[in-house]
């Protein structure tokens, strides 16, 4: 068994694609991840937006939360419909392609792009924050964990869909009971205690206020909070990811998903004030992130609170394995309508679109590098581009009922104008309240690549414009082309580019470019004795040799002028050029050969003239060539 097989496991045939189907007990995990884990940061970034206001802040945070959770029941009944109307995947872009034109499409499907990547920074950077409140020796390695984090996540999607999901279930369900029992056990002290329950371990000091309450303090952390719905539209995106029948199967992980998330965000909007928690400044020593705070409050630092860390850490940190299931599906849609490489659409080695998990891995590596593995400094960018694809969606789904009609049409078209309608006031909202934080960027990068898709896909159709109308095959006016072959003197690379010369045509040139004092007498008494005698005894053609002296030590004009020459006095003439090039063993070979022989390949070919035919005649080297003593 190879290495990578022992990595990633053996690869797997098409047929077997059913078996790595999900069940509502795996698409939990691998699809609700990233809701689920929006608990430990949401209301934590909204109260970091609260601070200033001190206790104060801590009484607004129940409010924001339930605005919060009823625009996640809008956004629930509206993706419910949205899975049973596109059985075949109803994400952003496919809602919004059908039903509002294809650049709105783009526009979606950028924004969802945009979600995921964020989605990855954020999930990972919150988790090894909740490490860090558990083990504040890890404080100075924050950047170095999140990267190791995201390199095993990507090992583990690059295994399949199945073992994915198999490989998160057990930590989900861990979370959902830790954190279900805390929340419980909280809720009832709290009860017990008439609202100000007595902490096992009290938690920091709350600082006090800075400033007074004020309407764009409130949207600010309205704004912030928003983060926990991000993700609710995951399980949309991926129905023909689920075991048939498969739309109840994802609207039932839907449901199981949403109504954990809405108890979870409730029962931390009453607990945060009930113990005085607040958030803390992540980028300071002895941080305690709000759910470390309220694990400790309720149960203690015992054994269990170091377990349901553990089931934090986990799930924070793995929730970015929703976008690394859903961020290749969309990758795989927009290649398919030319937005992207075709290469996004092939499947790898386990039925995955591996391209796409590796280029989400790579730009989350960049982004995490580039913020410094902060939560804090990623939050505002996270919520523009979510918030955006559920626009487009939920705009789509309303042109799709008044299209479509049908006996429940009023009511479906009811709850999609309503949350197209809150969607678009929560964007301006986070748009306004985060722009000078960062969602500046969001906002600008958003048209870019929008653009940059669009100027893809024209590419693509100019392509297949150029290349769809054959033309008349004129078979008597054929021609052998004319052959001009460089070579760096006479070797066994030379020789079997020549003898291939030779087989394709009866007029070959071979050129050596050299420097004004270089003698070249060895050479062509090498050439008249290897070449020109034994094809004159064969009795065919005389390969001819061209020396270049190069006075300002040009490697490839001067070849390139010779073509130019060659076409003017033979017009209409085909002329190959063979490039000779050494074939290593190894993939670090070609770092320190063949410079020259790219270097030509890619002037002839950026001269786009349809005369030149460029030949690359390869002599392979051998593992027991390059084993000889050298001295």
């Amino acid at each position: 068994m190879s290495l990578l097989d022992k990595m990633l496991g053996r690869p797997l045939r098409s047929s077997e694609e059913s078996k790595e189907t999900l069940t509502v007990a795996t698409g939990v995990p691998v699809l609700g991840l990233d809701a689920l884990a929006s608990t430990g940061y949401g209301p934590e970034a909204a109260l970091t937006i609260l601070l200033p206001l001190g206790l104060l802040g801590l009484r607004y945070l129940l409010f924001i939360v339930l605005a919060i959770v009823l625009k996640l029941a809008m956004l629930y009944m509206s993706y419910r419909q949205t899975a049973a109307a596109y059985p075949g995947g109803g994400g952003a872009y496919i809602v919004a392609k059908d039903n509002l034109g294809i650049h709105a499409g783009v526009w979606a499907a950028v924004s969802l792009l945009l979600d995921y990547l964020l989605n990855v920074a954020v999930g990972i950077s919150a988790g090894v924050g909740a490490a860090v409140s558990a083990i504040p020796l890890l404080h100075n390695h924050v950047l170095g964990l999140c990267l190791l984090v995201l390199t095993t996540l990507t090992l583990i999607n690059l295994r399949g869909v199945r073992e994915s999901g198999l490989a998160f279930a057990l930590p989900t369900f861990a979370f959902i009971v830790c954190m279900g029992s805390v929340l419980m056990l909280g809720l009832v002290r709290a009860w017990q205690g008439g609202g100000h329950p007595s902490p096992v371990v009290a938690p920091p000091a709350v600082p006090a206020a800075t400033q007074a309450v004020s309407a764009w303090l409130l949207l600010g952390a309205f704004a912030n909070g928003c983060t926990a719905m991000t993700g609710v539209e995951a399980v949309s995106n991926g129905v023909p990811m689920f075991r048939k029948p498969a739309v109840p199967n994802a609207q039932w992980t839907l449901t199981i998903i949403v109504g954990v998330l809405a108890l979870f965000l409730l029962a931390i909007g009453v607990l945060c004030p009930a113990y005085h928690i607040s958030a803390m400044d992540e980028r300071r020593p002895g941080y305690q992130m709000i759910l470390s705070q309220l694990v400790a409050a309720v149960a203690g630092h015992g054994i269990f609170y170091y377990v349901s860390i553990a089931t934090i850490f986990v799930v924070l940190t793995y929730s970015a394995q929703t976008s690394f299931a859903d961020f290749p599906r969309v990758c795989r849609l927009l290649a398919e309508d030319g937005f992207l490489p075709l290469a996004f659409a092939s499947r790898g080695r386990r039925l995955v679109y591996s391209l796409g998990i590796l280029a989400l891995a790579f730009c989350s590596g960049l982004l995490l590098i580039a913020f410094g593995g902060i939560t804090d400094k990623l939050i505002p960018l996270f919520a523009v581009g979510a918030f955006t694809a559920f626009l487009f969606s939920q705009a789509g789904m309303v042109r799709h009922w008044l299209r479509t009609g049908g006996r429940a049409m009023h009511a479906n078209l009811f709850f999609n104008a309503l949350g197209a309608v809150t969607t678009a006031v929560a964007l301006v909202i986070i748009i306004i309240a985060k722009f000078v934080e960062g969602a500046w960027i969001t906002v600008l990068v958003v048209p870019g690549l929008v653009a940059m898709f669009i100027q893809i896909r024209r590419h693509y159709q100019r392509v297949q414009r150029e290349v769809e109308q054959p033309i008349a095959l004129k078979t008597w006016k054929v021609q052998q082309p004319l052959v001009i072959m460089m070579i760096d003197g006479w070797n066994r690379v030379a020789e079997r580019a020549l003898e291939f010369g030779l087989r394709i045509s009866d007029d070959v040139t071979a050129v050596h470019v050299t420097r004004e004092d270089e003698d070249t007498a060895h050479l062509r008494a090498l050439w008249k004795e290897k070449a020109e005698q034994p094809a004159r005894a064969a009795n065919s053609a005389v390969p001819r040799l061209e020396i270049i002296k190069s006075p300002y030590r040009k490697a490839y004009q001067p070849l390139l002028d010779l073509v130019e020459k060659t076409k003017r006095e033979k017009p209409g003439r085909i002329i190959a050029v063979i490039i000779p090039e050494l074939a290593e063993p190894h993939w670090y070979g070609y770092l320190l050969d063949n410079w020259y022989g790219a270097g030509l390949r890619a002037r002839l070919l950026l001269g786009h003239d349809d005369r030149t035919i460029v030949i690359t005649v390869p002599w392979y080297l051998r593992e027991d060539q390059l084993s000889g003593k050298v001295e």
